[in-house]
């Protein structure tokens, strides 16, 4: 399919979801056999039912299982293999060997053998067969010789010299993982470990024991097994898609994942570890465009613990806990989470993960708990844990533990210690094994009370004629801010939003009036905001450092804001905090619009070059910013000049764009200073397109001359309004946090035309097409010809 053709199909790849069944099995002795192999397969053909077929019944959305590698095994089926070996499972790759080959060695590293993976495709249905790949394993070991392991020389010896250098072969795998893929394009990885392999595919549960008679053979033994059955919503399965992956198997959706990706490209510029050195560049980008969501997750997950963090740690960081003001928790475990918040924005949605760092494993639950997960240990140290109980048969007299993962906890099994360990130690464990609380406490900004209090706006001049400078309408001052102002929430509306679609519209109207939400569907569950409320934080923060793979009392120098709504006087001292510069840029123009927005990129770019940490957009009444990357202050009422606004949604995606393809966007927070802003919405777009705060100083003003019997009443009833605006439109994509949403651009626009899309918007779609930015010039022109902006 041709590129074009593609992009005018209604399907598109990045909506793809899916719920499953999720199961691990292991020893807690360590000991392998072949027994867990087996059970690990009983416990998928007992998550069946969690799967789906589509018109041929034969075939499934998918089933897999991760297990440690079984050597005696491989060196029966391949004679001469040495001690230590990696392998390599591939899908594909079919006259592509001496670029997979080359890549290997290019990392230091021989291919000892291909092995062609033994498979009955009689026991899959007709699709699967159809569309099955070539199935192989690559045997990869160190090459011999002198060498520095992680581009720093070793002098320890004996046990610990050993296991270091397991863990740089480890490393050093992943790294030849990224190479093959960028080398063989037909070649798909399953997994490339001196530690695991995945076996899986498009199979039924039921399938995947005949089809691979590998799993059969008594000498195919493993410690633990976690198995995954898939059913996909609404997208179409494949071989590649089907779990495990490479480090865990996930059950539930990554709602947040646009926002991640977005999140974790503006950072990749800034990572670094000296386990890595040199190699980390080679692992960029991350996470390959056009993956599903848990196989998102799984490179995220396995970037993290092969640059150092445990797997449990890794495990909290992505899928945190809850840890408000008002969710019970212990101090240390607060300090923990919120020191971690400022690294890593939560991987938001209904998930459980099993997954493992090769040696041990674990399971976790994410901070809602909209996903089951019920374990039980034998008395003989087997556990299981899956999607449902009953996945095995255990007497009610060999039970010694059983329980359920509750929402944001894990627990991790220590094959190495023999000991199952549970969620209030392993936090408790984390949480002081660096002073995290001494960090927050002593790094946090002190801005306690300096957002605490509303203090009431105003507008210089006609608060009417403002209004229709920035195209307010009656409807808005009575319809949406007046409730607003009194009751302290949105209106309600028993009908439905029946305007007209912005881009049919005779009159002029906004740029946000041309996106849409996107919103949660089928399995992918939205969140009771209001019962929810302890789980969900519209927090924030400016300052964050980019390199998330280190840890340092640094990343938590923070201005941390309870919520992302700005009063006058707020931003008035945002202006003045120590150690982070702010630098004002005008959206007022005169000329092109291309240009003028070109301009304030450079000079958003240029000022963050200098040392400015907050750049504050304005249209407030501050001058016209000129050509030459200055602010002139120009007082409106008396230019001459033609000066027109620039739409504060295309200001904050330009400078966001710019600030991000210079690899500056994570310690930066843009501020917008708009008198255009008054609905939720219009605050929900600019978040979702890279906004930290804002500052909607001429609705503030309305309100306050609404409410002018409790001025500062009715602007606290307004933030607060807003605020839970925020978090129902974010509860509806079934994201519980602001910093998941910022960035994400869940959104659909109608009317607006592929290059604007493509310039400013990327990664929304606009499937009818519409206006380009000649055309919003145009319409700018005449609304301020229309509104005498040049005389207010």
């Amino acid at each position: 399919m041709k590129t074009d053709d593609r992009q005018r199909t209604l399907y598109r790849g990045e909506y793809e979801h899916d719920a499953c069944g999720v199961g691990l099995v292991a020893n807690l002795s360590g000991e392998a056999s072949h027994e867990i192999v087996a059970n690990g397969l009983t416990v998928l053909k007992r998550l069946m039912h969690r799967g789906a077929t589509g018109n041929d019944p034969e075939t499934g959305d998918g089933a897999g299982l991760l297990m440690r590698i079984p050597r005696a095994f491989f060196r029966k089926a391949v004679p001469g293999l040495p001690d230590a070996f990696g392998v390599a499972m591939l899908f594909g790759g079919e006259g592509e060997e001496g670029a997979i080959e080359a890549a290997v060695r290019g990392e230091g590293c021989d291919v000892l053998a291909w092995r062609d993976v033994p498979t009955d495709p009689s026991a899959i249905g007709q699709d699967a067969r159809k569309v099955m790949p070539r199935i192989r394993q690559v045997f990869i070991a160190r090459s011999e010789g002198p060498r520095e392991q992680d581009g720093h020389a070793r002098e320890q010896d004996g046990p610990a010299r050993e296991q270091d250098d397991e863990a740089a072969f480890e490393r050093k795998l992943l790294v030849v993982r990224r190479m093959v893929e960028k080398a063989a394009p037909g070649a798909y990885v399953c997994s490339c470990s001196s530690r695991t392999v995945v076996y899986k595919g498009l199979l039924l549960a039921t399938q995947i024991e005949r089809f691979y008679p590998d799993l059969a053979d008594p000498d195919f033994v493993s410690p633990f097994a976690i198995v995954h059955q898939r059913y996909s919503t609404n997208t179409f399965p494949s071989w590649e898609l089907a779990h495990p992956f490479r480090a865990l198997a996930h059950n539930g959706e990554i709602n947040a994942l646009k926002g991640n990706l977005a999140a974790l490209s503006a950072r990749e510029p800034s990572l670094a570890s000296p386990l890595f050195g040199d190699d980390l560049g080679k692992l960029l980008p991350v996470i390959r465009p056009g993956q599903s969501d848990s196989a998102s997750l799984d490179n995220m997950f396995e970037l993290l613990v092969a640059a150092g963090r445990d797997a449990p740690h890794a495990a909290m960081m992505l899928l945190p806990q809850a840890w408000g003001a008002k969710y019970h928790v212990a101090r240390d475990v607060r300090a923990f989470f919120e020191y971690h918040s400022a690294l890593m924005e939560p991987w938001d949605g209904p998930a459980a993960v099993a997954f493992t760092d090769g040696l041990s494993l674990g399971a976790a639950l994410d901070r809602n708990g909209l996903r089951p997960a019920r374990w039980t240990l034998r008395t003989d140290g087997l556990f299981v844990l899956a999607s449902e109980a009953g996945v095995l048969d255990i007497p009610s007299a060999d039970v010694a533990r059983r329980g359920r993962l509750r929402p944001g906890s894990l627990l991790w099994l220590d094959l190495a210690a023999h000991r199952l360990v549970e969620d209030a130690e392993l936090k408790t464990f984390y949480a002081r094994r660096r002073p995290y609380r001494r960090w927050v406490e002593e790094n946090r900004i002190p801005v306690t009370g300096l957002f605490a209090e509303v203090v009431p706006s105003g507008v210089p001049g006609d608060l009417v004629r403002a209004q229709a400078r920035f195209g307010w309408t009656l409807e808005d001052v009575e319809l949406i801010l007046r409730p607003m102002a009194e009751t302290g929430a949105e209106p309600v509306g028993a009908m439905g939003n029946d305007a007209a679609l912005a881009c049919l519209s005779r009159k002029p109207r906004t740029l946000f009036d041309f996106f849409h939400q996107l919103f949660a569907q089928v399995t992918n569950p939205p969140i009771d905001p209001i019962r929810e409320e302890l789980v969900m934080s519209i927090m924030t923060y400016i300052g964050n450092e980019g390199n998330i793979l280190a840890e340092t009392p640094g990343h938590a120098r923070l201005v941390k804001m309870t919520r992302p709504v700005l009063t006058d006087d707020e931003l008035k001292r945002m202006r003045n905090i120590p150690d982070f510069p702010a630098k004002t840029l005008s959206m007022y123009f005169e000329g092109e619009l291309k240009s003028a927005l070109d301009a304030l990129a450079a000079d958003a770019l240029a000022a963050v070059k200098e040392g400015a940490k907050i750049i504050i957009l304005s249209d407030r009444k501050v001058g016209v910013q000129s050509s030459s990357s200055r602010m002139e202050t120009i007082p409106l009422s008396n230019s001459n000049l033609q000066l027109k606004t620039i739409p504060s949604l295309l200001a904050v995606a330009a400078v966001n764009k710019a600030l991000v393809d210079a690899g500056a966007r994570p310690s930066v927070g843009i501020v917008i200073e708009s008198g255009e802003v008054r609905e939720v919405h219009h605050f929900a777009v600019l978040l979702g397109f890279g906004a930290t705060a804002v500052n909607p100083y001429l609705a503030l003003a309305t309100v306050t001359e609404i409410g002018k019997d409790d001025m500062v009443k009715a602007a606290a009833n307004y933030v607060t309004a807003v605020c839970k605006g925020l978090m129902k439109i974010m509860s509806k994509m079934g994201i519980s946090t602001l910093r998941s949403y910022r960035s994400a651009r869940i959104f659909e626009a109608v009317g607006l035309g592929p290059k604007i899309m493509a310039e400013y918007f990327d990664g929304v779609t606009s499937p009818v097409g519409g206006l380009e930015l000649e055309d919003i010039e145009e319409i700018l022109t005449g609304f301020t010809r229309l509104t005498g902006l040049n005389n207010t």
